[in-house]
């Protein structure tokens, strides 16, 4: 690791001596601290952080929102990184490229004079599908998640030889704009194993991390017992009572200043509940206490952006799984679709207090970002659902139902096939552990529909004697990403029963959706299309399937897609999976980013799977809508 002859172009931030003029770079810690603060370069220093996901932000856009939030008087950029977005399959080298490319992401904030803070985890939860975790770690039979068992920490140890390479050369000390490392997250949550902490720590370390490290829980005593170690920052997580939290620090790490490492802000939403918001004023009285008893913030979310894809995570109140929207806005002061919003000026105000940033916002950050032209766009009918998903793949052949783990399938959905036989009577098709929901299929005929609450309810059916086909569609609704059932797998885990009876022999087609690109969803569409589809009236049954519309535009520009009336999909636009829909709410609308079109020609695709709007039309708008709104209430223990 060379630290005394490399040169940079990075704008020096504040007034520290401009080591690239100097020729040279600091061998120690860009940053560090006693118990009254932090020193960068061995100045006093304030961490003013705001996180933004590279993943959950076209790359088209980066620089125009870092810029916002360097606007907003912030001098450090926040970032995780979500191991499953760089290797969703175990037969997958990791990928840095394109929307994966990590080190361009942190070189723009470089380039904007801003510092970097890379939290790598492993698991990082962000409400991200698995919590960053690949299904094919999680989902293994000889495995223990997150702690000093020795086939987690291999599989680990391989991810961060090929992920540590890349921060280690953008370290401050290497001339890069990275100042600090996260040691895992939130562990005090999850586990009170130390020796794992300490051997992520040291993993770190021997991979040529020189920058701050720290840890980062619950601005309580519960969650430091848990999460902290000795000789290590610990760091806070909390949006409210962070006066209460700067006490416990002084009394439980003497020696550290505060770093309220995520202050929320706003919050996040789940499909079926309220559109989740904070009060400006209020987040930003909460701001004020951390910083006027000395300490240093970042907020969760600066921006909060979008989880395209599959990328929603789910968490688990203790009754029914919750499914986290496709939208990320998480009510931040940066919008998802990059507004400054009452609460970015609100903060901003607080920051500027302290002296820092300019007082002017670029007149380019304050115009309207321009929008496409609302219309409305006739969507043509294809093949339905079942029909698309029995030609995704090649099916596999078992004894037994197999799980997305046992197939190899990071997220979409999974076509169950067997051949059973109902009795002359009235007869209940059950599915033992199911994960997540079902659409149940015989012979041809959609007959019900199931969850993980609902799956031993089962469906009721008549059969005659005879033997039929059963065709079962498990859809995946995102992994959960917190709490005690993390790492629970998705599918069929415990089987199908007729009655009390077992099902044995099935078929199991995946379905990849996020690696359907314009080409497949068109070869599906034709393969699919086994008759020609049926005209689409008021007065006919609402079919589900494929469904196609085609736009012109001159110039790309933001868009906000509405589905009125229809129930629960996904949608690719342009050959890229936008994200799921659903009836549910609280979302409405689906973000696409201007990046994301081109002059001319634009496609939608739509796969609904229960039934389409009556008038199988869709809309643009000039504006997102996310639901009725509720306060988010923080609970602490």
């Amino acid at each position: 690791m060379t630290t005394s002859t490399t040169t940079s172009t990075r704008p020096n931030l504040g007034d520290e001596p401009n080591m690239a003029e100097l020729g040279q770079f600091p061998t120690a810690a860009a940053l560090t601290y006693d118990g009254n603060g932090f020193f960068r370069h061995g100045r006093s220093h304030r961490i003013l952080a705001g996180a933004i996901h590279y993943f959950r932000v076209h790359p088209g856009q980066w620089e125009d929102r870092l810029s916002r939030l360097k606007a907003m008087g912030l001098n450090t950029v926040d970032t995780y990184v979500a191991w499953n977005f760089h290797q969703p399959r175990a037969t997958d080298v990791p990928d840095f490229s394109g929307w994966r490319d990590l080190e361009r992401f942190i070189e723009l904030a470089g380039s904007l004079g801003m510092d970097v803070i890379v939290r790598p985890g492993p698991y990082i939860c962000a409400e991200w599908d698995n919590g960053g975790l690949p299904n094919w770690v999680t989902g293994r039979d000889d495995i223990a998640l997150r702690c000093s068992d020795p086939v987690f920490q291999s599989q680990v140890e391989e991810w961060f030889d090929h992920l540590l390479p890349i921060i280690e050369r953008q370290q401050a000390a290497n001339g890069g704009p990275v100042v600090a490392v996260q040691i895992e997250n939130e562990y005090g949550s999850y586990g009170d194993d130390h020796s794992y902490i300490r051997w992520n720590r040291d993993a770190l370390l021997d991979r040529g991390i020189t920058e701050l490290l720290f840890t980062a829980d619950g601005g309580t005593d519960y969650y430091l017992d848990g999460g902290a170690i000795e000789g290590t920052l610990a760091a806070a997580t909390l949006g409210s009572r962070g006066d209460e939290a700067i006490e416990i620090w002084k009394r439980r790490r003497p020696g550290e200043p505060f770093l309220n490492i995520e202050f929320w802000n706003g919050w996040f939403d789940h499909w079926g509940e309220k559109h989740n918001t904070r009060d400006a004023a209020d987040a930003a009285a909460e701001i004020r206490k951390i910083l006027d008893g000395g300490g240093s913030i970042c907020l969760y979310m600066a921006h909060g952006g979008t989880n395209f894809g599959l990328g929603s995570g789910s968490n688990h109140d203790g009754t029914k799984l919750q499914p986290t929207v496709t939208s990320y806005d998480s009510d931040a002061p940066v919008a998802e679709h990059g507004a400054l919003t009452e609460k970015f000026h609100a903060l901003r105000a607080e920051f500027l207090r302290l002296g820092t940033g300019s007082q002017e916002i670029p007149a380019e950050l304050l115009a309207r970002t321009p929008t496409l032209s609302p219309r409305q766009l006739a969507l043509t009918r294809g093949p339905r659902m079942l029909d698309v998903v029995r030609h995704a793949a090649a099916p596999v052949r078992s004894l037994r139902p197999l799980s997305f783990e046992d197939l190899g399938l990071p997220a979409g959905m999974i076509l169950y096939r067997a051949q059973a036989s109902l009795p002359d009577r009235d007869t209940t098709i059950r599915i033992v552990d199911l994960h997540d929901r079902a659409y149940v299929h015989v012979n041809g005929q959609f007959v019900g529909l199931l969850d993980a609450n609902s799956g031993w309810d089962g469906v009721t059916v008549r059969g005659d004697g005879s033997e039929v086909e059963l065709e079962i569609v498990v859809e995946n609704q995102g992994y959960i990403n917190y709490g005690p059932r993390y790492g629970e797998r998705k599918g069929i885990l415990g089987g199908v029963l007729i009655d009390q009876r077992y099902v044995f022999h099935w078929d199991q087609t995946p379905v990849a959706l996020a690696d359907f690109d314009a080409a497949r969803l068109a070869e599906l569409q034709t393969a699919a299309s086994g008759s020609t589809p049926e005209t689409h009236t008021p007065e006919t049954h609402t079919p589900n399937g494929l469904a196609t519309a085609t736009f012109l535009i001159d110039e790309p520009a933001d868009t906000f897609i509405a589905l009125p009336g229809f129930a629960k999909g996904f949608l690719w636009i342009n050959g890229v999976l936008l994200g799921r829909y659903w009836q549910e709410g609280p979302q409405v609308t689906l973000y696409v980013p201007g990046p994301l079109l081109s002059p001319g020609e634009n496609t939608i695709v739509v796969l609904e799977l229960e039934n389409f709007g009556v008038e199988l039309e869709l809309e643009l708008r000039a504006q997102p809508e996310l639901g009725s709104t509720t306060r988010h209430q923080e609970s602490l223990l």
